[in-house]
């Protein structure tokens, strides 16, 4: 739902099911988390949305209806279910109020930029993920990233066959993890400033960052748009470390060997199956940032 539909009115038994539905939606991925957290236990591939990503998983639990939608309620108890700041009661019901968001305006304009930049940029694919063999580039043990998972190929093996395929890395949070001897081999040096010329849609951690994103404008961002980008990052997640240089058979996650033609060709498939899934999930993201800016700018 974007701020170009309203004005919009949900009465109390709908948005009350909405947002149980939300919840019923995202608590099968926070569930398991929070009980591996309990015992101490990590998984590399499903935490990740949890640890890299700064969003509480009791946020993403929480449903938001986005900028310019009220709800009828009845009585007072609707601030159990509107918890942050900038809702505001009114006799037509509850909103957020635009007004509470103007700081946020430098913000929601540059994500606007990015979205806008990556969906006109042709998409490039073969980097074949090895940002994560990037990672561990003729690193000492002791320092690899995941240090209690095993490594499914020797270092020696590693190395030569970044050197033999080459680093076309376009993405800056990836190339900042990469290590000192890997960087020279990118194609070019990436920097903070640079991604509004570097980001494309190809890119998995560019897709993966939807939900980034996506939560960092919540409340102004509806939550139904934040788990369908949280639920595109989990998939590509997988994938991500599939294509990665660990062994993570004890999780039943099965390689996609990018050393070989076999793998990259997989790897590739994958790569145009998200670009597929991300287009209409960034285009979504987009309308409803550029309707946020307008809103915002208004307000001010």
């Amino acid at each position: 739902m974007t701020v170009t539909e309203l004005p919009v009115v949900l009465a109390e038994p709908e948005w009350r099911a909405r947002a149980a539905a939300h919840r019923a939606r995202v608590r099968p991925w926070v569930e398991p988390w929070r009980k591996r957290r309990a015992e101490a236990a990590a998984h590399p591939v499903d935490d990740f949305l949890f640890t890299y990503y700064s969003y509480r998983p009791s946020h993403l639990l929480r449903w938001h209806p986005g900028l310019g939608v009220t709800c009828q309620v009845s009585n007072d108890s609707w601030r159990a279910d509107f918890k942050g700041r900038g809702y505001v009661a009114s006799d037509a019901g509850v909103r957020l109020d635009p007004g509470a968001f103007t700081d946020r305006l430098t913000l929601v304009n540059w994500v606007a930029e990015l979205l806008r930049r990556t969906s006109e940029r042709p998409a490039a694919v073969g980097c074949f993920g090895l940002h994560e063999w990037a990672m561990v580039y003729r690193q000492d043990p002791e320092e690899v990233r995941h240090a209690s998972w095993p490594l499914r190929l020797p270092p020696e093996h590693i190395a030569a066959t970044v050197e033999a395929s080459g680093l076309r890395c376009t993405h800056y949070d990836a190339f900042r993890f990469f290590t000192a001897e890997a960087r020279p081999l990118n194609t070019r040096t990436l920097t903070r400033d640079d991604q509004l010329t570097t980001e494309q849609p190809g890119c998995l951690h560019a897709t993966m960052d939807l939900y980034k994103w996506s939560y960092k404008l919540s409340p102004l961002v509806c939550s139904d748009l934040v788990a369908d980008c949280f639920e595109l990052a989990r998939d590509v997640r997988l994938v991500d470390m599939q294509a990665s240089p660990y062994d993570l058979s004890d999780l039943d996650v099965t390689p996609i060997a990018i050393e070989t033609s076999e793998g990259r060709a997989e790897y590739i498939a994958h790569q145009r199956e998200f670009i597929a899934r991300a287009e209409p999930l960034r285009e979504r993201l987009l309308r409803e940032v550029n309707d946020i800016a307008d809103e915002l700018t208004r307000s001010r």
